[in-house]
């Protein structure tokens, strides 16, 4: 992996394909919807939720028109997302890489924000607002993210409310573009058969010659180690309940604890919940879960937790099970055969991952941000053991730090 920062305080990871026609570069912003106030020369700013999202929608427009067609029509496959704590640019093309990496690079370092364009998109983000808080697993989530923390804006809806979006005007947009648009908060990650000088040449070229690098942000109060409420319930349009079980957890420290953290969580998580568990194979036979059952971890400044959620005619059942076997496991210990099985497939997984020029790319910049290089993850499984992974069960999945969300049908609360 090519690595070099630019004067400006650009980072830039270089992941050379030889013989590969594709190339995809990613450009991050370390910026995403948990960042709501922060300070920037000298003063303390309070912006409403979903701005970082409205950002991304708004950033695409240019003087000359919209970068998304510019780069479509140039033959690449362009997109965006914005997340908790990042929004990335990105595009694949299998010609023109150097032409689209300068479109790319100038689209989101110029800002370009009407009020009038400002006005134009409330509506068209409005209507997705909308019709995500008509998507049950969506509003189940935030229920959950809820419950665990009382002051911690990662319980905020990325793309914010129809109210909180029509404060956000072009003044707004322009004060978050200079806040965390900077060369000094961003990464660009490259992979492909494209020579990774040139690629830092193109950067130092087109962005700005100098940055302020990370601004100071803030996220509330510290969370204690117990949840802010044990249980999160609504009603909507569904057949079967849908839960969501959060398990809040330390969050680690920046630098390879954060991989650390995020490596053995997964492992708890496939040990205690996946689908070679015991509590798995019974609560499936049981039928209180089904297919669309799933669990993770998640780590972000001030905020850590496992979860686990899906379909389930009785989710309060689920719960105890949940609790009852992790009190097992904390106790018994994991069998060491499931462990090692485990240990190994995570292991090739994360491997096989790297043949994805996507997933190489976003990790990357993911892992950059959080103080750590993305490919020491083999390293960082070498050491992991048993032990680490029974502690993380132990510490993580209690009563005081969990709390159950669960969307039921309308007609059963009749």
């Amino acid at each position: 992996m090519y690595h070099t920062v630019l004067a400006n305080g650009l980072h830039i990871y270089v992941d050379r394909k030889p013989g590969f026609q594709k190339s995809y570069a990613f450009f991050a912003a370390n910026y995403g919807g948990m960042d709501m106030r922060f300070r920037l020369d000298g003063q303390w700013h309070d912006t409403p939720a979903g701005v970082a999202h409205y950002l991304e929608h708004k950033t695409f427009d240019t003087e000359g028109g919209n970068a998304l067609q510019e780069l479509s029509s140039n033959g690449a496959s362009p997109n965006a997302f914005t997340s908790t704590a990042l929004t990335g640019y990105y595009f694949e093309s299998t010609e023109k890489f150097e032409e689209n990496l300068r479109i790319l690079l100038s689209f989101v370092s110029v800002p370009y924000y009407t009020q009038e364009s400002v006005d134009k998109e409330q509506g068209i983000i409005g209507q997705e607002i909308r019709m995500g808080d008509d998507e049950p697993y969506t509003q189940v989530f935030y229920g959950m993210l809820e419950g665990l923390y009382a002051h911690n804006p990662i319980q905020v809806n990325i793309a914010g409310t129809v109210e909180s979006i029509s404060h956000i005007t072009a003044d707004t947009l322009n004060l978050c573009h200079r806040a965390f648009y900077d060369p000094g908060n961003m990464v660009l990650c490259v992979a492909g058969d494209v020579d990774p000088e040139r690629v830092a040449s193109v950067a130092e070229e087109i962005l700005p010659r100098t940055g302020h690098g990370p601004v100071e942000r803030d996220y509330g109060p510290s969370e204690g180690p117990e949840a802010a409420r044990k249980r999160w319930e609504r009603e909507m349009a569904v057949s079967t309940p849908i839960f969501q079980l959060g398990f809040k957890d330390t969050p680690p420290e920046r630098g390879e604890e954060w991989l650390r953290w995020e490596l053995t969580g997964n492992l708890a998580c496939e040990a205690l919940l996946g689908s070679s568990s015991p509590l798995y194979a019974r609560l499936y036979q049981q039928g209180l879960i089904n297919e669309s059952f799933s669990y993770g971890c998640e780590a972000y400044p001030g905020a850590a937790f496992l979860c686990a959620g899906g379909e389930s005619r009785d989710p309060e059942s689920v719960r105890l099970a949940v609790l009852e076997e992790a009190h097992r496991l904390a106790k018994e210990g994991i069998d060491e055969k499931l462990f090692q099985r485990l240990k190994r497939a995570a292991y090739g997984n994360a491997v096989r991952g790297l043949n994805s020029f996507e997933n190489i790319c976003i990790n990357q910049a993911m892992s950059h941000f959080a103080g750590v290089q993305y490919l020491t993850f083999p390293e960082i499984y070498e050491e992991i053991t048993q032990t680490d992974v029974e502690e993380c069960i132990r510490r993580a999945v209690t009563e005081p730090g969990m709390t159950l969300a669960v969307i039921r049908p309308k007609e059963a609360a009749k």
